[in-house]
């Protein structure tokens, strides 16, 4: 699967620049809610995979890989709230699997903030208040339709139409009180019925403090109190300086690693925000190596080696007879399939098996 992650923030939070930072890109910045729509697709790092492909040595090396989109900023209103948001970015919105909302927290005289003041909690709640009023707006609609056309149809379409008044309905309060739908616990039937709604509120959300240089050193604090003040589910919060980290992701490695011990920077934002994305969405990660190719798969946690297999193939799916199965740790200690089989490390496993981040499969089936 494809992870498609939009990059969400009010004029001014450096959106852009963080899209830069992820991507390697150069998108044009500073445009405080222009109307470019960036597009970039990352492949993710994984140590673990270079490791795979040094001991294979396939013709080919195929990384999972994740797709940033750049939203161009809700253009402003008055009586300090975003306008609403276009219709063609709530289409954008709806199709995403996951939110990063940018949010300003760095102070910078020569980019002034559109309300002339740095509030990075009244801006979280601003763009979280727009996106409740979309989903509300959309609950309001259904309901109105069930309410006159749903009683209409046979016997089992009245019924589907009295669960998902039901579920609508429910969840209608707390979106009119400024709660996400994410904050609910629907249980699997209920959410089941919501899926085709794609939500904006219920999708989850990684909220990037985008900070100043000076304000690194206090990363962890500044998303621990936002965190604190943050509590809902499916939501991260981390902290970060996009122009900082752009300006590294623009050196070599040798370069970049002094700039990072000289900032006191551990690790790389990019493989920080994909694996709190991950993390996020609940996925994992497994592998298929061999002389043709290495390659990482993603799939939700959770998965069984049916469903990891359908994620190579669907013929694999189909004709699915089991699944040759080592963890990816064990492989490279060994050096070799044969060794792993020798040491009992390679193990026969079947339809049920769930499939453990890090897993190393080959699947036995019928054509």
């Amino acid at each position: 699967m494809s992870l498609q992650v939009c990059i969400v923030g009010l004029a001014g939070a450096g959106k852009t620049t963080v899209f830069n930072t992820l991507t390697r890109g150069h998108a044009e910045t500073g445009g405080f809610g222009g109307l470019t729509v960036n597009t970039g697709v990352v492949k993710v790092p994984d140590e673990r995979l270079t490791r795979l492909t040094e001991l294979f040595k396939p013709k080919r090396e195929v990384p999972a890989d994740v797709t940033y989109v750049d939203l161009p900023a809700p253009p402003s209103a008055a009586e300090g709230r975003a306008a609403d948001i276009p219709a063609d970015q709530l289409a954008r919105l709806r199709n995403a699997d996951a939110l990063l909302h940018v949010v300003r927290a760095f102070e910078d005289p020569q980019v002034p903030h559109p309300d002339g003041t740095v509030d990075a909690w009244r801006d979280l709640e601003r763009l979280d208040l727009e996106f409740v009023l979309a989903d509300l707006a959309v609950v309001e609609k259904r309901l109105e339709k069930l309410e006159t056309s749903g009683r209409h149809g046979t016997q089992a379409e009245r019924d589907q139409n009295e669960r998902e008044r039901q579920v609508l309905a429910r969840i209608r309060p707390a979106l009119a009180e400024g709660a996400p739908i994410r904050d609910a616990e629907l249980g699997d039937d209920e959410a089941r019925i919501l899926r085709g709604f794609r939500f904006l509120t219920e999708k989850p959300v990684l909220v990037l403090l985008n900070i100043g240089e000076g304000q690194i050193a206090d990363a962890p604090g500044l998303a621990a109190a936002m965190a604190d003040r943050y509590p809902h589910r499916q939501s991260r919060i981390e902290a970060l300086s996009a122009r900082i980290e752009m300006e590294i992701g623009e050196l070599d490695e040798e370069e970049a690693q002094v700039f990072r011990d000289d900032l006191g920077l551990t690790g790389s934002s990019l493989e920080r925000v994909i694996r709190l994305s991950y993390e996020l969405l609940g996925l994992i990660s497994f592998f298929t190596a061999g002389p043709d190719e290495t390659r990482a798969w993603t799939i939700p946690d959770g998965s069984d080696a049916v469903a990891a297999a359908g994620a190579i193939h669907s013929d694999l799916a189909r004709g699915f007879i089991r699944a040759e199965v080592v963890q990816v740790e064990d492989l490279l200690a060994l050096g070799s399939m044969a060794e792993a089989r020798r040491n009992g490390k390679l193990r026969s496993e079947g339809k049920s098996y769930r499939v453990r981040d890090g897993d190393v499969i080959e699947v036995l089936f019928n054509v």
